[in-house]
């Protein structure tokens, strides 16, 4: 497999802060889907770069969406070569998640050869995931509704598995308000809102429950003003993941209670911050679908459940049959280290052109 067009992509720094490198690369895949016959959507954006929805034309029968990403982690000047050996590619993206978009493309490029025409498979890349698709998420969310499956093409597992679930997450901050007074002089007329938080930080820890996959992280804590002064301030920023709603619900019922009720006098807290991402659950209609494209390869495929999340929890959490992993395996993504497995590649087009053919083929229900 020749690898010069995505290299071509790699070699643009495409930070998700750097709005000028997303559009460039959002401007040649553009190029690549509109020889395809796909219009394009641009949803323009004036700090982040744009979002890209291209659509096809409709017949009767389900509607497809591919998903993926056009933003990557790494600022300007800090990793941009692209380079091969017999067994991978390494750069920025390869895997995470230039790589998983080339996938989908190359197997489009086969459908249009074959039938000279796409129909009901759109595709949709947002530039924002990497910093959790605050912006995107209300647009892939509205977007996702008007489709029947979803397939989402960050990298692969080690062997190839496809992803059926990830956890959700949410990320609050919580502010202490205290009272400060000299800590020699009137200590007993002082407010401790680092204790308060210190206090919060252990009941916040004890909501784990590592049996339902539910895991809580004060990650960061600050306050105070020195070592002579009760602190008249705190904060905690939290991090909750967890794997089912009753969890989430739990969860954030109890934080809610915690800091609405502070043990230590004087001291009050607020809340900000919630859910970022919804958990990804499996579904009967994920699981048909899941059984659907093993018939369709001839084979049963390997799936995993992540505790890192994508946007395959948002277009999950409305009802929509949603399977990821269907880029190529890499490792080492988020470091410099990155890399894709090219067997991999040519694995995953070779799945996913199948794939997209049986819904060519078989559009009308």
């Amino acid at each position: 497999m020749d690898f010069k067009e995505l290299c071509s992509t790699i070699e643009i720094n495409s930070y998700t802060k750097n709005k000028v490198g997303v559009d460039e690369y959002g401007r040649i895949f553009t190029l690549w889907m509109e020889s395809l016959g796909y219009t394009t959507h641009r949803h323009r954006r004036e700090k982040i770069g744009d979002h890209l929805h291209f659509t096809t034309s409709r017949r009767e029968g389900r509607c497809i969406l591919l998903l993926g990403h056009l933003d990557t982690v790494f600022p300007e000047n800090t990793f941009k070569s692209f380079h091969e050996d017999q067994h991978w590619i390494y750069g920025p993206g390869v895997c995470d998640m230039k790589g998983g978009n080339y996938v989908a493309l190359t197997a489009l490029r086969a459908i249009h050869t074959k039938y000279g025409s796409i129909e009901n498979i759109d595709m949709l890349l947002v530039s924002d995931e990497e910093t959790g698709s605050d912006d995107s998420k209300s647009l892939t969310t509205d977007l996702a509704k008007n489709y029947d499956a979803c397939l989402v093409f960050e990298a692969a597992g080690k062997n190839n598995e496809v992803v059926i679930a990830r956890k959700g997450v949410a990320t609050l901050v919580i502010d202490f308000i205290g009272k400060a007074a000299h800590a020699g002089n009137k200590y007993i007329e002082g407010c401790d809102a680092n204790l308060a938080a210190a206090q919060t930080l252990i009941h916040l820890t004890n909501l784990t429950d590592l049996k339902a996959g539910t895991t809580v992280n004060a990650g960061k804590m600050k306050g105070g003003l020195g070592a002579n002064t009760i602190s008249p301030h705190a904060q905690l920023v939290v991090e909750f993941r967890f794997t089912s709603a009753t969890e989430r619900d739990r969860v954030l019922c109890a934080i809610e209670k915690l800091v609405a009720n502070q043990s230590i006098l004087g001291v009050s807290a607020t809340m900000s911050g919630g859910i970022q991402r919804e958990v990804m659950e499996q579904t009967e209609k994920q699981q048909q679908l899941l059984k659907e494209i093993e018939t369709v390869l001839g084979y049963p495929l390997l799936t995993e459940k992540r505790g890192g999340v994508s946007d395959a929890n948002t277009v999950s959490s409305v009802g929509i049959p949603t399977l990821d992993g269907f880029g190529p395996f890499g490792d080492g993504d988020h470091t410099i280290k990155e890399r894709a497995c090219k067997a991999s590649f040519e694995q995953r087009i070779n799945e996913v052109t199948k794939i997209l053919n049986h819904f060519t083929a078989n559009t009308v229900v």
